[in-house]
């Protein structure tokens, strides 16, 4: 028999990472499984294209079926969390009352749920954006903004001594050589270790299966065949990967609802060409967001945003010298991105051969959100005098959700709000594939306080029946001690 712990944790993101500090601080035998590497501050790639090979599934190139959006999702130990720029908001109520009322489960509320954002943020260094790090870019749309009435706000970002004032970094969506962006691989990973954490990089599981007492993870790490044992599973391999390994390891015909309600936040971005040089690679990545409840009840958000020239050139259609032509303005481009709050869900799904199939498609909902933003950009590149803008046609599919989602009931969920599969209570999911929708927001911070909410959960009932085995078979289990 292969090697058995209390827990496995399947994915090293937002959800897993957190699950895994937590669980082992309580004195469990945790083993976090990765299917990507774990890096060194110094050896993070330097540009876009070695970024998206390394540390991204599929290259950076996953797509919907109809090829309408490029999915991006992290293959790295910390997940999502090191191609992400570590933006950290606490839903609103509309979201809140939103997911409470789709999905039946209580806790989504602001009572609850605040305890749970204390916990993770006191675990975080947390910095809100001022003025005085706001580059060329950001500058430009904070006067559009103000020209137009418009409500603004700084955005509030995980991070430690950045060193924005040296102008020279634009790497934080491919892991952070300063170590300075809290991501899991320099927040909760580091202390999960520190209490005993086992960490197995570069392991692709392939199949889980479910027993009445434990679970087995079988799966490959440098092309040996292994096989793991614990008494609980949890998958935190985001929407797409815990639903994935769920419809791999033959759970579809228990499990009517696996692989619907994915949602996203399709991101549309626009770059404005400026007589003047704005250096929008220099300085805070992102510094400022929409306020404006306007826009919220829309179901769009603008941020300030820029990408390396490399990323840059891939969202400009074209080739040949008109294309060249563009690029070399790189210094004179200014950004703003949409964010929709998507309302129609897709589908995830096998194909025959067994690969993945996502058919998600913008509805005219969604396609309306977008335009609404997308004139808002225009009236904002207008006020502070752009004389061309490029809408990109790629659309960028951000904060993958849904899959597994949170309910009350087996017929229209996948887990239940003990963050169990249901029917199978060694089996459980607290990552992003439960959002019952889209929140129109962030969902990384939210991602963690659920996470340490389904750690308490995970411990009260471990614990209760690691004592009620010990009483009953005379078997030394763990107590384990309530940490969250």
């Amino acid at each position: 028999m292969g090697k058995f712990y209390d827990f496995i944790v399947i994915g090293s993101g937002a959800s897993g990472s957190v699950l895994a500090y937590y669980l082992s601080k309580a004195g469990a035998r945790v083993c976090l499984v990765e299917a990507g590497k774990s890096w060194q501050a110094d050896t993070w790639p330097d540009n876009e294209l070695e970024a998206n090979a390394n540390l991204m599934w599929n290259g950076g190139m996953d797509s919907t079926r109809d090829a309408g959006m490029v999915l991006l999702r992290g293959k790295v130990v910390g997940g999502g969390t090191i191609i992400n720029n570590c933006l950290l908001d606490r839903f609103d109520d509309i979201a809140l009352d939103d997911f409470r009322h789709k999905s039946g489960v209580d806790f989504y509320q602001r009572d609850t749920m605040d305890r749970h954002y204390s916990a993770i943020e006191q675990q975080l260094s947390l910095e809100t954006i001022q003025a005085s790090d706001w580059n060329g870019n950001a500058k430009l749309y904070a006067e559009g903004f103000d020209k137009l009435g418009l409500k603004r706000a700084p955005l509030r970002r995980g991070q430690h001594n950045c060193q924005n004032d040296r102008n020279d970094c634009i790497v934080c969506l491919g892991g952070c050589p300063r170590e300075s962006k809290q991501s899991m691989a320099v927040s909760f990973i580091p202390k999960a270790l520190k209490e005993g954490l086992t960490l197995l990089d570069q392991f692709q599981v392939h199949q889980v299966v479910h027993g009445k007492s434990h679970v087995a993870v079988h799966g490959e790490r440098q092309n040996n065949r292994q096989t793991l044992y614990s008494r609980k599973c949890i998958m935190a391999a985001g929407a797409l990967g815990s639903t994935d390994l769920l419809l791999r390891s033959g759970f579809s015909d228990q499990l009517p609802a696996l692989g619907q309600g994915f949602h996203c936040h399709p991101q549309f971005m626009s770059i404005a060409l400026m007589d003047e040089i704005v250096d929008s690679h220099k300085g805070a990545f992102q510094s400022l967001k929409s306020d404006d409840s306007r826009f919220r009840a829309q179901g769009f958000k603008l941020e300030n945003v820029f990408a390396g020239p490399i990323a840059v050139s891939l969202l400009k259609a074209g080739f040949g010298e008109q294309h060249q032509n563009f690029m070399q303005q790189y210094r004179r481009m200014a950004c703003i991105e949409v964010a929709v709050r998507d309302e129609v869900p897709g589908t995830l799904r096998h194909s025959r051969n067994g690969r993945l199939v996502i058919d998600k498609t913008l509805d005219d909902v969604d396609k309306q959100r977008a335009e609404a933003g997308l004139q808002q950009i225009r009236d904002i590149f207008a006020a502070v005098g752009a004389r061309e803008v490029m809408e990109s046609p790629l659309v960028i599919a951000l904060h993958l959700m849904g899959g597994c989602s949170i309910g009350q009931h087996a017929a229209d969920s996948v887990v239940n709000e003990q963050f169990q599969v249901h029917g199978f209570e060694n089996l459980l999911i607290a990552d992003g594939a439960i959002y019952p929708m889209a929140p129109g927001i962030n969902p990384s911070l939210t991602i963690m306080a659920q996470s340490h909410r389904a750690a308490k959960c995970i411990l009260n009932d471990f614990g209760e029946r690691s004592i009620t085995q010990e009483a009953t078979q005379s078997v030394a289990a763990p107590r384990l001690q309530e940490v969250v």
